[in-house]
C-alpha cells in the first residue's frame, strides 16, 4: 500500500493569497498516486506552479477508489482538489457527483488537447503502460511475451503480478494466445472469463502479488520475483538509478489517467488554475522529459526528441502490439469479476 504524505512544496506567504487575489480558503491539495510520477508531478507542475502563484501545495497520495472521496463529500469537508484519477474511476466518480463538471474544452490550452482526452468532469493527464519487466542482469536470454511469462520450466521462480482482476485478466488472456486486439471481445464472455481463469490457474502457484506500483522494481532488486508486470514509468525510474531492468512493450495494456476536480472544494477557482497550467504545453514538456508518459497536449508530443518519444508507451513503434485498456468494459464488469477474482485469490 502507498503510504499517505503530505510534502509542503512552493513558497508559503503568511496570507496565502490566491491568482484571483483572493484569500485561499485552506492550503491547495494535489493527489497523485505517488511514487516517480508524483515526483515528475512535483517538479513539472506543482512547484513551479506554486512558486509562480506564491502559493503553499500540499500532497497526499492514494491507490486508487472513491471511498475517500465520497466519505469527505458525504462529511462536508473536502480536503482535496485536484486528483490524478483512474479512467474508469473518473467515469464513475463523475457520474457519482464526486467531481467538478467542466468543460475543460473551453479553457485556454483546451485546442491543444488530444480531443479524445476530454471527460464530462476531467481532462487527460498522462498515459502510461503495464509491461514485462525482467533484470537482464539475473536473466540473460529473457521473456518477450506474456506466453514467456507462464513459461517456469525455461525460467524457473516467482512472477509479480497486481492482485486485481482488472489488468491481470487481459494478461492472461494474451498469454493463453488471445491476439491483443480480441482481448475485450473474448473477455465479454462467460468463456472467455473462465478461460482467463484456466490460465491463471496454471501459473498460480509461482505467483506474487503485488498491490503497490514500487513492489515489482523493489521484488526484482531483491530476486523475489524472476520477472513482473509493472508500470513503464517506475522501470525507467529504476533505469535512471542503474538497475538493468528489461521493458518488453509487445503486449503492453495502455492507458490513460486524468486530472480531476472534487465536487465542493472551496478551492475551485485555484484548482482549475492548477489544471489549465498542466494543461499548457511547457510544463507537460517537462513532465515527458522527466518521466517517459505521455502526455495530453498534442504540441508536446509532436516537438519530443525521436529519442525521448521512444521511450513513451504512446510512440507508435510500441503501440504496434498494444491492448487499449477498456475503462467502459471495467465499468460494467468490475464488481462481478473482482468479487470472482478475490474468491480464486483467496483458495
Amino acid at each position: 500500500m502507498k503510504t499517505s504524505l503530505r510534502i509542503m512544496q512552493g513558497v508559503a506567504f503568511a496570507a496565502l493569497i490566491g491568482f484571483s487575489g483572493t484569500a485561499l480558503a485552506r492550503d491547495l491539495t494535489a493527489v497523485g498516486f505517488g511514487g516517480a510520477v508524483q515526483d515528475a508531478f512535483r517538479k513539472a507542475y506543482f512547484a513551479p506552479y506554486a512558486a509562480e502563484k506564491g502559493i503553499t501545495i500540499l500532497e497526499d497520495t492514494t491507490n486508487g477508489g472513491l471511498a475517500k472521496q465520497k466519505a469527505m463529500i458525504d462529511a462536508g469537508n473536502v480536503t482535496w482538489d485536484v486528483m490524478q484519477m483512474e479512467d474508469d474511476e473518473v467515469t464513475v466518480a463523475c457520474e457519482s457527483g464526486l467531481l467538478e463538471d467542466i468543460d475543460w474544452t473551453t479553457r485556454p490550452n483546451g485546442k491543444d488537447i488530444d480531443p479524445t482526452l476530454f471527460k464530462e468532469c476531467a481532462v487527460g493527464a498522462l498515459s502510461w503502460a503495464k509491461v514485462l519487466t525482467y533484470d537482464t542482469d539475473k536473466i540473460k536470454d529473457g521473456p518477450q511475451s506474456w506466453a514467456d511469462f507462464w513459461n517456469v520450466e525455461k525460467w524457473p521462480g516467482k512472477r509479480g503480478l497486481r492482485k486485481t482482476a482488472k489488468l491481470t485478466m487481459e494478461v492472461a488472456l494474451m498469454a493463453d494466445g488471445v491476439k491483443p486486439a480480441d482481448v475485450y471481445d473474448v473477455l465479454a464472455t462467460k468463456e472467455g472469463q473462465d478461460r482467463a481463469f484456466a490460465k491463471l490457474d496454471e501459473l498460480k502457484p509461482n505467483i506474487q502479488w503485488w498491490e503497490s506500483g514500487a513492489q515489482p522494481q523493489e521484488w526484482l532488486s531483491s530476486g523475489d520475483v524472476v520477472m513482473t508486470t509493472a508500470y513503464n514509468g517506475r522501470i525507467a525510474a529504476a533505469q535512471n538509478e542503474g538497475k538493468n531492468f528489461a521493458i518488453i512493450w509487445d503486449g503492453q495494456i495502455n492507458s490513460w489517467e486524468f486530472w480531476a476536480i472534487m465536487k465542493g472544494t472551496p478551492n475551485l477557482d485555484q484548482a482549475i488554475d492548477l489544471v489549465d497550467y498542466m494543461m499548457s504545453p511547457a510544463p507537460q514538456a517537462v513532465f515527458a522529459q522527466t518521466i517517459p508518459y505521455g502526455v495530453s497536449n498534442v504540441k508536446v508530443m509532436d516537438e519530443l526528441s525521436p529519442e525521448a518519444l521512444a521511450q513513451l508507451p504512446s510512440a507508435p513503434e510500441n503501440l504496434k502490439n498494444s491492448i487499449r485498456f477498456d475503462a467502459d468494459f471495467w465499468i460494467d464488469n468490475n464488481e462481478e469479476l473482482s468479487a470472482r477474482f478475490a474468491t480464486w485469490v483467496a483458495q
